[in-house]
């Protein structure tokens, strides 16, 4: 009799999150014994093999199906049906991830889609198995299933593969520091005495982040107590909107808000925009006030996720830079290399 997927996996299915954390933590930090895996800039799915078919869902549950139809096609040969595995379909370009590509997946044309999978296919990485052989095994241990995963995954081929894992935190230091030429993001760090708990923080995240000079042009909130800086780089010739920075604390909305200014002259961005510009992937289409100012640069710390023209998630405000002149800041190298 063919396994078939458990019915305690009707999706939407809850997938495991995981909080940030500051720096790597210890060896011993978490229950079992930690275990260290690169954190992968694509989309988190959750794939879902049966006796009729493959099907994947995003961590909101919405159906990635259609968008990925290379992976639908390769996994049934190399995945046996009852398995549901836990991981994040990315796009290489050369030797880096591409997340602008793989997020082309889902805007473009139903009858441009198959150009768009040939040239340039996904891949899918696994780094949990939440069931086999038509069993349920979110409750074992992540040492046992890791264990299930790796003799699933011993002959898989691309564009399946096995998400890389150590115990060894030096190793998880150095890939810390290198990985991220390749695009990715950061560790995540799980506990190999830990059951996989959907919809729970009980992982931990290190994302790698790196300090940018940009040009505040705009807060939002009062002048003399901004609540968030909104930044922008030189893209294309023009100061374009890049994002915004996470809640400004008391002392630094002070700091900043006494180097701030009315513009001078036409500015080159709208007092009212809508949440989409700061963040391309919200879904909420309600208008931002901004309160513009004349141009100043500004050091912020952000993680390494650029999606070509934008910051990908909030950054963090650290000081003023007053001795630099806007107009002599440039569009960093690695961004322009994303």
């Amino acid at each position: 009799m063919t396994e078939d997927v458990p019915p305690s996996f009707h999706p939407p299915v809850s997938l495991a999150l995981a909080k940030a954390v500051e720096s790597v933590p210890t060896e011993a930090a978490l229950p079992g014994g930690s275990r260290y895996e690169p954190k992968w800039d694509g989309y988190r799915a959750c794939v879902l093999v049966s006796a009729s078919g493959v099907s994947l869902y995003s961590r909101q549950g919405k159906d990635l199906s259609r968008y990925f139809p290379d992976l639908v096609e390769a996994l049934p040969g190399q995945v046996p049906p009852g398995c549901v595995l836990d991981g994040e379909a990315v796009i290489w370009t050369a030797d880096r991830l591409d997340f602008d590509t793989l997020q082309r997946r889902l805007v473009t044309s139903k009858a441009a889609l198959p150009a768009l999978v040939r040239e340039r296919p996904a891949s899918f990485v696994a780094f949990d198995l939440l069931a086999v052989a038509g069993h349920d095994i979110r409750n074992a241990l992540l040492e046992q299933r890791r264990e299930l995963l790796e003799q699933l995954a011993a002959d898989w081929q691309p564009p399946l593969n096995l998400s890389p894992m150590t115990t060894d935190r030096a190793q998880a230091l150095r890939w810390f520091e290198e990985l991220h030429h390749a695009g990715l993001e950061g560790l995540v760090v799980k506990g190999a005495g830990q059951s996989y708990q959907g919809g729970v923080r009980h992982w931990w995240k290190v994302k790698r982040r790196q300090s940018v000079d940009v040009v505040c042009a705009a807060v939002i909130g009062p002048m003399d107590r901004p609540q968030h800086v909104v930044a922008g780089l030189p893209v294309e010739g023009r100061l374009r909107l890049v994002g915004r920075s996470t809640v400004l604390p008391s002392k630094a909305a002070r700091e900043l808000g006494a180097h701030l200014r009315p513009p001078q002259g036409l500015h080159p961005w709208p007092e009212v925009i809508t949440e989409t510009t700061l963040n391309r992937f919200s879904k909420d289409k309600s208008p931002v006030t901004l309160t513009l100012v004349e141009p100043l640069v500004v050091e912020i710390s952000a993680d390494v996720a650029w999606t070509g023209n934008t910051f990908r998630h909030a950054f963090r405000y650290l000081r003023p830079r007053p001795e630099l002149a806007p107009a002599d800041i440039l569009l960093p190298e690695r961004f322009r290399a994303g």
